[in-house]
C-alpha cells in the first residue's frame, strides 16, 4: 500500500489497514421496529433513516451523473452498502438498513466490544465450562480444555478461524457470554447501530438477533480505529498453539499449527484471487443469514468499506465476488458521485445540543 499522507484528512495507517476519521454530524434518533425472528423475502417499507433519509428507502440508493460510472450488474445480496471510511460518506446502498441475521460478521462487534479489556499477552486456562453452550456445527479454531491460551492466541482464533471456541473463551473471561451480550448491545447502542439486536456473542443462528449492512459496516469503522482490530483482520495466516502431550518418556511437548483467515478476499481461493488493497475485515456464514461479509480496502489514498449481505446467488465465493465489484465501482466513483447517506459518528462523539436534531440531507455537512 502506499504511504499515508499526513493532512488533516488522512488518518494514520497501521499494519495494513486505515485510522478512520469521527465525522460530527448530526444523526436520526429513529429506531427500527422489534426484530423478527426469520425476515421476509422483501425489504420491509419502512427502515431505520439513520445516517439519512435515503438510506431508509427499499432498492438502490445511488445519484447517477456523468462522470459517475454504473453500478455493476448482477448484485444479487439482500443488502450491501458502499462507504468511504474516512469521510462517512455513504456512496451507495441497497437496503442498507434491512435487519438480517449476520452471521459471523457479528464478531466485530465482538471484537470492538470486548478488545480493550484484556492485554494480548494475559493468559487463560481453559475450563470445560468455557466452552460450554457453543451451536452445533459451529466453526472451531481448536481451544482444548485445560490448555493455556493467551489473549492474542484467542483474537486470531476469532478473526482468521471464526472460532466460536475462541468467542465463548473470551466471553467467560468477561464474566459470563450473558454478560458480553449485554456490553455488546449497549455497545450497539453507542455507535447509533440501532438495526442490531445482540442474541449470541458469536453471531450463531439464534431467534431475533439481526443487524443490517449499514450497522455492520459502523462496527468495521469503529474496530478499525483499534491498533490490534486491524493487525488480527489482516493478518493472513498464523501460528496456533495445539494439545499438550507426552511422550513414552513423560515429557510433555506441545505443538503448534497453521491457520489461514477465511476471508477469501484476503487469503485468495482456487477460483477467487487476493483483491487489491484489501486489508480485512470479517466473513460469515449460516443457514439463515446466507454468506455475509464486510471488507475494507485502499487504493490511490481512498480507503473505502463494502458489507455485503445474503447474495441470491449461491455460487462458490459469491459474495466475495459481488464484494469485490462493489469495491471496483467505488475507487472508480469516489470524488464524482453525491454520497446518499453518511456512517454517523458514536453517540459520544456527538456534541449535546445536536444529538437530538433531524438527520442532515445525504450530501451535506452536518
Amino acid at each position: 500500500m502506499p504511504a499515508p499522507k499526513k493532512t488533516a484528512r488522512r488518518s494514520l495507517l497501521v499494519t495494513s489497514a486505515a485510522l478512520l476519521s469521527v465525522s460530527l454530524t448530526t444523526p436520526a434518533a429513529l429506531a427500527a421496529p422489534a426484530p423478527k425472528t426469520s425476515p421476509s423475502a422483501t425489504p420491509p417499507a419502512k427502515m431505520s433513516t439513520v445516517g439519512g433519509a435515503r438510506l431508509g428507502q427499499a432498492g438502490t440508493q445511488v445519484n447517477l451523473a456523468s462522470g459517475v460510472p454504473v453500478l455493476p450488474k448482477d448484485l444479487t445480496g439482500r443488502s450491501w452498502i458502499v462507504a468511504d471510511a474516512e469521510s462517512g460518506q455513504v456512496l451507495a446502498a441497497h437496503n442498507a438498513h434491512w435487519r438480517l441475521p449476520p452471521a459471523s460478521t457479528l464478531k466485530m462487534l465482538f471484537a470492538d466490544t470486548l478488545l480493550p479489556k484484556f492485554p494480548s499477552t494475559e493468559e487463560h486456562k481453559v475450563a470445560a465450562t468455557d466452552l460450554a453452550g457453543m451451536g452445533a456445527g459451529s466453526s472451531l479454531v481448536g481451544i482444548k480444555e485445560n490448555e493455556t491460551y493467551t489473549v492474542h492466541d484467542l483474537w486470531l482464533g476469532v478473526f482468521l478461524r471464526s472460532g466460536n471456541d475462541a468467542v465463548h473463551v473470551l466471553s467467560a473471561m468477561n464474566q459470563s457470554v450473558s454478560q458480553t451480550v449485554k456490553d455488546m448491545n449497549a455497545h450497539a447502542q453507542e455507535l447509533q447501530a440501532l438495526d442490531t439486536h445482540v442474541v449470541t456473542p458469536d453471531g450463531y443462528d439464534a431467534p431475533g438477533q439481526v443487524s443490517s449492512a449499514y450497522d455492520l459496516t459502523l462496527f468495521a469503522r469503529s474496530g478499525l480505529q483499534k491498533k490490534d482490530f486491524r493487525e488480527y483482520c489482516s493478518t493472513v495466516r498464523a501460528k496456533f498453539p495445539g494439545e499438550t502431550k507426552k511422550d513414552k518418556k513423560g515429557k510433555s511437548t506441545r505443538t503448534s499449527f497453521e491457520i489461514q483467515n477465511t476471508n477469501r478476499l484476503l487469503s485468495g481461493d482456487y477460483d477467487i484471487s487476493v483483491y487489491q488493497g484489501i486489508a480485512g475485515v470479517k466473513n460469515g456464514n449460516t443457514t439463515n443469514a446466507g454468506a455475509t461479509f464486510t471488507g475494507v480496502a485502499e487504493r490511490d489514498g481512498h480507503v473505502l468499506l463494502v458489507t455485503v449481505m445474503n447474495p441470491e446467488h449461491k455460487d462458490h465465493n459469491e459474495v466475495y465476488r459481488e464484494t469485490a465489484k462493489l469495491f471496483d465501482w467505488g475507487f472508480q466513483a469516489v470524488g464524482k458521485v453525491q454520497p446518499v447517506g453518511e456512517l454517523v459518528p458514536p453517540r459520544s462523539a456527538v456534541p449535546a445540543s445536536g444529538r437530538s436534531g433531524s438527520t442532515p440531507s445525504a450530501g451535506q455537512p452536518g
